[in-house]
């Protein structure tokens, strides 16, 4: 592979009619299509039936589907051609990015409720170690005057 290789994320919506293991054919079809083109995967997830925004060839939902690759971006016209020709993808775009990936957390309940109670731990022990401070009210050089009556009682 060459120095200039960038990032690329193609986001691609397919018809909501289509079968299941018709979604999973199209993720390899074009998975494939990356590699064969001279791109590598970096990631690929099918995001689920969303509804659309607005209407989309009589198609008011879509099935979703995000794909990370790597490569010098000749592999992307190639790409979106298939795409165009094929007449279960009803819309796709390829955006170049910056950088790599962010490396996900871990979408696990268990890890996120360990997550909270760090959090709350650490704002406990922070709220100890701060000392407590009075505000005084009052204009300096004055006396309250109910302090002062209560004084004298």
């Amino acid at each position: 592979m060459n120095d200039q290789q960038s990032y690329y994320e193609t986001m691609y919506i397919l018809r909501p009619d289509i079968a299941e293991d018709e979604v999973t054919n199209h993720i390899d079809k074009y998975n494939k299509l990356v590699e064969e083109f001279g791109g590598t995967i970096l990631d690929s997830q099918m995001r689920g039936k969303r509804r659309l925004a607005y209407q989309i060839s009589k198609h008011r939902e879509g099935i979703y589907v995000q794909l990370s690759h790597q490569g010098d971006g000749q592999h992307i016209f190639k790409i979106e051609k298939a795409m165009r020709l094929s007449e279960d993808v009803i819309r796709y775009m390829t955006v170049k990015q910056e950088g790599p990936l962010p490396t996900p957390r871990p979408s696990s309940k268990s890890s996120i409720q360990a997550d909270d109670k760090e959090n709350q731990e650490t704002k406990v022990e922070s709220k100890e170690e701060q000392p407590v401070v009075s505000a005084n009210t009052s204009a300096p050089g004055k006396e309250n005057t109910k302090s002062k009556e209560i004084s004298e009682s």
